[in-house]
């Protein structure tokens, strides 16, 4: 478990971070969001100890982190730092090396982590010769050849295309279920949502919200719901407390005023006999991300 609690940090008299506490559990992938300047590289650098806190404390597994523990975390900057006249294959080999794995293991887990993430038929290329998608692959394959405990990505999505979005979204996945505790940060909200056990939501240097993808949709429903029946739904807007948003022959979506309009409603749509679903609509990441950063 990596654990931060009470972190700040201020640049020439300006506070960027206030109190950022958050955890990211072993096993799970946290998603963490937020704008442009709202401090998500600053809280991974300092997690990472290469940018130093004003305050607060970093712990792993209960403890303070130490040099020896960063050894084993994993990083992928936004800005792409590879070498760029080295083979691609070599390139992440030599990460590996540095290490304490072996050359022939290093190149074995190197060619195996590549080819995982699709570049398979790139392997002796120089890296200035990939496209910026590929170059992208190679700097995740960098953060994660020497097997980290933790996992700490900055934008792991940016440039990446549909397919190569799910190729890396699989091997994080793959990476969390061995244990590890993995964090990314995106501005793709619709990935977060997609691919995130947990959410962090920054802005302005503070946390807006934490939990379960689920546990956050709980906590900012709204009393909207869906109905589909075979017959005309059109009775709806003759029902108090009711106001239809949209409406499309048998299928409606309403808010509703309470709990019980609700279930007025699906007594009411019961009773003409046509129900083929009735069901609140939970709010997604980016309805979510608006509302607490507003």
């Amino acid at each position: 478990m990596l654990e931060l609690d009470g972190i700040t940090k201020s640049y020439g008299g300006r506070r960027v971070l206030d109190d950022v506490s958050f955890a990211v559990a072993p096993g799970r992938l946290t998603g963490f969001v937020g704008g442009n300047g709202a401090g998500k590289t600053t809280t991974m650098r300092i997690a990472l100890g290469v940018l130093a806190k004003d305050g607060g404390t970093v712990a792993l597994n209960g403890a303070p982190v130490t040099t020896a523990d960063r050894r084993r975390f994993g990083y992928m900057p936004e800005e792409r730092g590879l070498y760029p006249k080295m083979k691609v294959v070599e390139h992440i080999a030599y990460l590996a090396r540095l290490h304490g794995f072996g050359k022939a293991e290093a190149t074995k887990k190197a060619t195996a982590l590549l080819e995982r993430l699709g570049l398979g038929e790139r392997l002796g290329d120089l890296v200035e010769t990939l496209s910026l998608g590929n170059q992208q692959r190679a700097q995740i394959a960098a953060a994660l050849v020497h097997e980290p405990d933790v996992l700490i990505l900055d934008e792991p999505f940016s440039g990446l295309d549909p397919l190569a979005v799910d190729v890396v979204a699989g091997a994080l996945q793959e990476k969390a279920a061995t244990g590890a505790a993995v964090l990314f940060s995106s501005h793709q909200l619709d990935v977060v949502e997609r691919l995130c056990d947990d959410l962090v939501i920054i802005a302005g240097g503070t946390i807006r919200a934490t939990g379960t993808r689920e546990e956050l949709r709980a906590q900012h429903a709204t009393h909207r719901y869906e109905l589909l029946s075979h017959g005309d739904a059109g009775w709806l807007r003759e029902e108090t407390g009711v106001t239809v948003i949209d409406f499309d022959g048998g299928y409606a979506l309403f808010d509703a005023s309470d709990d019980e309009a609700a279930q007025r409603v699906l007594r009411q749509a019961v009773a003409r006999g046509d129900v083929a679903s009735f069901a609140p609509q939970r709010p997604t990441l980016a309805e979510i991300f608006k509302e607490v950063i507003q």
